[in-house]
């Protein structure tokens, strides 16, 4: 009787625990989720006009096109000068060197794109932005842009509570406070991105021309274009949580707005250049490795073995032979070879008790040798 009142205590206070704890967690990831990601995902924090005059801190591009104008007129021009002066060089150097005339003439358009790109790189990037600027309301927009409010994904009660899952409820709301603070980390990692690629692109584009230098724009262009249209993708799993029937779906589906700019790179796009691994490639990179190391790590665990039974015997010797040559190729290629081993090794222990042929026979005189070494007729 009294072990029974203590356990239902001990379980009150575990319960109350965790729900205090679970409370906490949940105090703090609402505003987090609305007073943090949802104006970071506003459509004027996420797309604002990189022509503004003004300081508004909250226009990231606008600086960011202050300091490209810079660089523009600092690097780029006095470097289109000398690429100018190149381009008279070989001109006029051109009948002297015939060889090289098919590469000028190859030349000389990519640089005339080269050098006015690089001097229209802050409109181009502007006109990416305001494509993008024009698709996301459209997408943010359905159903009202109920995502925009915490308690329309995770309810009034957000974790329903009960004396056996108080640990389950604690970890779920941990979980979500995490993905939802990742989701704040990815959107100002992506602004961030976005000032430095627009800052760079002038440099980049006159690159362009250099063709061991050209995969460099292209990238940094199909980056910006990628980032661009980011959010487009990220608020999708975010509308899809409105009113999830339980908290763990509520976590997969903030999870995959995490893993939105992975979601990107399953195309094979620049993001994977930029550390997001492909689909493909991983798990045709994983699966090489196992096939070539499986192999090789079981030869090395049964090498003592192998080599100890060495010394036992025919039996013995084709085992070892075996483990040998399963470990020295990957996985398709190591049954094959380990079989034709043991194959090998038995037919010729077979051979080895065969008559030989000029050897007469007696009536005396066994058709088989003795099956063990050494062993009498």
């Amino acid at each position: 009787m009294l072990a029974t009142g203590l356990g239902s205590l001990i379980q009150a206070i575990l319960f109350l625990l965790f729900a205090d704890l679970t409370a906490i967690v949940n105090a703090v990831t609402g505003p987090t989720y609305d007073n943090l990601l949802v104006p970071e995902l506003g459509r004027g924090a996420l797309y604002p006009s990189i022509f503004a005059s003004g300081s508004d801190p909250s226009n990231f591009v606008a600086q960011a096109a202050h300091f490209s104008t810079f660089t523009l007129a600092n690097v780029v021009d006095p470097a289109t000068t000398l690429v100018a002066l190149g381009v008279a060089v070989l001109y006029l150097a051109k009948p002297l060197v015939t060889r090289w005339a098919q590469t000028f003439d190859a030349l000389l358009p990519r640089l005339i794109l080269g050098v006015v790109g690089a001097n229209f790189t802050v409109p181009i990037a502007g006109a990416l932005l305001a494509i993008g600027g024009g698709l996301y309301p459209v997408l943010a927009g359905w159903d009202g842009g109920s995502w925009q409010h915490w308690v329309d994904l995770a309810g009034w009660g957000q974790l329903s509570y009960s004396w056996d899952n108080g640990a389950v409820a604690f970890v779920l709301a941990i979980a979500e406070f995490v993905v939802v603070f990742s989701l704040v980390l990815v959107v100002g990692f992506r602004d961030a991105l976005l000032s430095v690629l627009i800052v760079l692109l002038p440099i980049f584009t006159l690159l362009w021309p250099l063709r061991p230098l050209s995969p460099l724009a292209r990238r940094a262009w199909f980056l910006f274009g990628e980032l661009v249209f980011l959010p487009c993708v990220l608020v999708i799993p975010l509308e899809l949580a409105v009113g999830a029937p339980n908290p763990i779906l509520l976590v997969g589906y903030l999870s995959a707005a995490v893993a939105s700019p992975y979601l990107l790179s399953l195309a094979g796009t620049q993001l994977v250049a930029f550390g997001f691994p492909g689909a493909a490639a991983t798990v045709q990179g994983g699966v090489g490795r196992g096939s070539a190391l499986a192999p090789s790590a079981a030869s090395a665990h049964f090498g003592p073995v192998a080599g100890a039974a060495g010394s036992k015997g025919v039996a013995g010797r084709a085992f070892t032979g075996a483990v040998r040559a399963a470990g020295s190729a990957s996985v398709p290629a190591a049954a094959p070879l380990a079989a034709a081993e043991l194959i090998g090794h038995g037919a010729l222990h077979l051979l080895r008790h065969l008559p030989h042929p000029s050897k007469p026979e007696g009536p005396n005189t066994r058709a088989w040798g003795p099956i063990r070494p050494g062993g009498s007729r």
